[in-house]
Order: C-alpha cells, then sequence, then structure tokens
C-alpha cells in the first residue's frame, strides 16, 4: 500500500526510505536548524506550518483558508523524526510524528495522566537538545560562480578549504593532482579530479566536476558544501538559490486542499489526542514552527514593550551566522481574523541596519534575544557604593559620560547620558535606560509554570488549556 504525503512539491512514497547522513542533513539544512530530540515536549503552530505551504506553493498567505476551532498552538510530544531528502532536487526536509499532550488520556476502560510521565523529564530533554549542535565540525561551504557551473570549466576550491577537508596533495608530483570520491545524500559516489595549478595556483575540481554540475541542474547562485564526516568521509551537499519554481498542477491538488489537509490534520489530532505527521523544509520555511518547548518556555519570561531592544541570528554567506540588532516597535496579531491572540509573529520589529529590506518585518518571541543591559565599565548608579572617591574614577553624570567616550571611542561626539537621547536606546539617555533596567531586576515573586507578571502582557494571552503550566504543573525553581 501506498502512504502518500505531500512534501514541497512531490509526492513520497513511504516505502522509499534510506539512511541519511545527518551531519551532511545539518549541514544542507543550515547553521541555525535544529531539529528537537525524540521524546521531547514541543509546541507546534499550525499557523506557521500553513505559511511553508503557502510557500512551496507560491501562493500569499492572505488567501490561506481558514479552519475553526483549531487552536493557534499545540503542546505535543515528539514521538518520531526521520531525516529525508528530495530525489530531485536534494533539498533537506524533516518527517515528524507529533502527538498533543493532554492531562487525561483514555485507553480502553482506562483513565491515566500522562502530565507525570512527561513533565519534567521531557522538558529536561527538550532543554538538552537546545544545547547539542549537530553541524559537522569539518565542512566548507561556496555559492557558485558562472566559472563554476560552465560546462568547459571546473570548481574553484578556497585554499583553506581544500587544506582543511581535502586529502593532502603530494607536491613532489607536478602538478599535484588526486583523485576524489565523495557521496551525496543519496549514498551516489561522485568522482572528481582534483588539481593544483594555474596562474595564479590554485585548488580545482576538474574532471567530473561538469557531469555533477549537468547532473544535478545546479546554477550560478546555488551552493555546495563538502564536510568531512566523523567516520573521515568526504560528503557534498546541496542549497539550492531562492529562485521562482514551477507550482505544482492544480490538476493534482490545489492550494486550498492541502492546506485545509494540514488544518484538519492537526485539529484532529488536537481534538482526540491522537499522533499525526508533518514535514519540515528548513529551507522553505519562514520560521521553524516545531518550537521546543523549552525555548517556548524560556522565550514567555521576556516581557515585552515597546522600544524593547534585541538580537537575532541570521544565516550569512558560505553558511556563516551573524547577529543583527532591532527594537520592538509593535504587538499585534499576524491575522487577527484567523488566528486571534496568536503568538506566531506577533512582534512587529525594525532593525538598525540598511540591510532591513532583506530581514522579517515580524517575528516571534522564542526567535530574538533581549538586549537586557549594556556592557559596563563602572558599577550602574542605582547600585554605586558610597565609598570615599578614588583617584581616576568617575563619581558623577558626566565624568560616567567620558569614560564611556574614552571606552567607546566609536559612539562619537553626539553620544550623551543626560536630556539627550541615545543613537544606541532610542528615546532615552542611557543613564534613563540603565535606571529603568535596575528597577526591573527584582519583580514580584513567581510561581507556576510562567511567571505571573505575563498576565498583563498582551504576548501571553490566550493560553488556554494548552497552557503548559496546567498541562505539566512544573514548578519553577
Amino acid at each position: 500500500m501506498w502512504d502518500v504525503s505531500y512534501c514541497y512539491g512531490w509526492f513520497w512514497k513511504a516505502g522509499d526510505r534510506k539512511s541519511i547522513n545527518s551531519e551532511l542533513w545539518h549541514a544542507c539544512a543550515g547553521p541555525l536548524v535544529s531539529l528537537p530530540p525524540i521524546g521531547s515536549l514541543v509546541v507546534y503552530f499550525p499557523q506557521g506550518h500553513s505559511e511553508q505551504v503557502a510557500a512551496s506553493m507560491q501562493k500569499e498567505t492572505d488567501f490561506i483558508p481558514s479552519y475553526p476551532n483549531l487552536p493557534s498552538k499545540l503542546i505535543c510530544v515528539l514521538h518520531n523524526v526521520t531525516l529525508h531528502a528530495d530525489p530531485e532536487t536534494d533539498e533537506v526536509y524533516a518527517q515528524m510524528t507529533l502527538q498533543p499532550v493532554n492531562k487525561v488520556v483514555k485507553d480502553g476502560k482506562n483513565l491515566y495522566s500522562t502530565s507525570a510521565q512527561y513533565d519534567k523529564e521531557a522538558l529536561l530533554a527538550s532543554d538538552m537538545g537546545l544545547k547539542h549542535s549537530r553541524q559537522p565540525a569539518e565542512f566548507f561551504c561556496k555559492t557558485l560562480t558562472a566559472s563554476d557551473t560552465s560546462t568547459h570549466g571546473g570548481f574553484s576550491v578556497p585554499r583553506r578549504a581544500a587544506e582543511k577537508i581535502f586529502p593532502p596533495l603530494d607536491f613532489s608530483m607536478q602538478p599535484p593532482a588526486q583523485e576524489l570520491v565523495a557521496r551525496d545524500l543519496h549514498e551516489n559516489a561522485w568522482t572528481f579530479r582534483h588539481i593544483y595549478r594555474g596562474q595564479p595556483k590554485r585548488h580545482l575540481l576538474t574532471t567530473g566536476w561538469s557531469v555533477f554540475v549537468s547532473t544535478k541542474r545546479l546554477f550560478a547562485g546555488d551552493s555546495v558544501l563538502f564536510i568531512r564526516d566523523t567516520k573521515s568521509q568526504l560528503l557534498l551537499g546541496l542549497r539550492r538559490a531562492n529562485r521562482q519554481q514551477p507550482a505544482l498542477s492544480s490538476s493534482v491538488i490545489s492550494s486550498d486542499s492541502m492546506h485545509i489537509g494540514i488544518l484538519a490534520a492537526a485539529a484532529h489530532a488536537a481534538a482526540n489526542f491522537s499522533p499525526f505527521t508533518i514535514f519540515y523544509n528548513p529551507r522553505a520555511s519562514p520560521s521553524e514552527f516545531v518550537v521546543p518547548l523549552a525555548k517556548y518556555y524560556k522565550a514567555m519570561y521576556t516581557q515585552v514593550s515597546l522600544g524593547m531592544r534585541f538580537r537575532m541570528m541570521f544565516e550569512t554567506e558560505e553558511s556563516g551566522v551573524r547577529r543583527y540588532m532591532g527594537t520592538v516597535t509593535g504587538i499585534s496579531d499576524l491575522d487577527p481574523v484567523r488566528w486571534k491572540n496568536s503568538q506566531w509573529r506577533n512582534l512587529q520589529v525594525g532593525w538598525d541596519e540598511s540591510t532591513a529590506g532583506e530581514r522579517p518585518r515580524r517575528v516571534s518571541i522564542w526567535e530574538i534575544e533581549p538586549v537586557v543591559s549594556p556592557f559596563f565599565i563602572c558599577p550602574p548608579p542605582f547600585f554605586r557604593p558610597r565609598f570615599p572617591k578614588q583617584p581616576g574614577m568617575p563619581d558623577d553624570d558626566s565624568d560616567v559620560e567620558s569614560a564611556f567616550k574614552r571606552a567607546m571611542p566609536w559612539l562619537g561626539d553626539d553620544f550623551g547620558m543626560r536630556g539627550t537621547p541615545s543613537s544606541i536606546f532610542p528615546g532615552l539617555s542611557l543613564v534613563q535606560w540603565m535606571n529603568m533596567q535596575q528597577s526591573n531586576q527584582f519583580p514580584a515573586a513567581q510561581s507556576g509554570f510562567f511567571p505571573s507578571t505575563v498576565s498583563s502582557n498582551p504576548l501571553h494571552n490566550n493560553l488556554s488549556i494548552d497552557d503548559p503550566s496546567k498541562l505539566l504543573n512544573f514548578q519553577a525553581p
């Protein structure tokens, strides 16, 4: 029997399963992708899942059909994760089996609670999963140029990458050359001639490279990765550039049918606490929609307010990462009609740099890292000990300002601490901002799974029956 599931424009048959190298899969997925561990608790956002389908079907989210009575989030146990790669495009994706968690589950005539089974142990598994990096230690990623994809050319390998990943060349030979064998995600072996030649001399993959490019249908802008795994095997993978792909024929399946199918499966699982299967494509999804509960739990302690400063990690070229600074400019539902009070991307943000057009205008609270306080070169005013003045130590705001300017000359002459708004902390002088932060250092006593203060914040409304505090009976230390 065929178990056919839609997956990003093609169909997958359940019987055709091959083992995927986990290190290569994660390298192709990207440096910011980390799947939750099996057995852990996660938060599933059907709104985000629907956005992924809309992106793969090239359809605006405004046209996504609604599904009544489906919660905006489901707390689930992650029963299984399998890694896959599209046989046509080599795009990686994961298949996950989730089951909503309920206090009481009916098993024949017996009623028993799952809260004891999936409370602190599952939460700990979720938290441990956040600390474990699955990215390979030795790999390099290069965006292909027009020369790299030419049928008569070769692949120019950066010198450091070749010396780190490839076996060493014998430089007593003229020219130094060797044969390399690398395996892709589907365990297909590809043979290349690695040679060191040219003026100036450089590392090249020649014989076998053009066959690889034509077979994989690579174009300039796509990326190729070579990794050396824990068994010292040479592996290679691909990342396709974001380019317009032909949409799936409406005669096969319609976009509305796909969305309704996904939402119906989630609604049925929520009503019956039954397992359901989803597919996650890390390169196509705007954001991860299966979030480790520990990550979500920690984010709920953040008291979001307008003007709050934050950092957010983004992937850069050649598989690097970089933090960008931004400011929260609003808190509102992304889709107030179909997903009222949803926490999915309900923060409106502005970015500091001119590249803001490439950054999302909306994010979720668990995606950002609040900037709690600046780094201090002297004690903050609120906690400053009243010791006698020491030579060379500032004791008033003007001296503090001078000390900041000496330590951080890049801030410029317009940096002010009194009266003049800071360019780093818009709308507040630095002293005002520091004093405001100190006044919030000791909030009221907290109890339960979430802090008591979050109830007044519009970000934390509508926790309803899937509130982890009620579900897990977990007490904060």
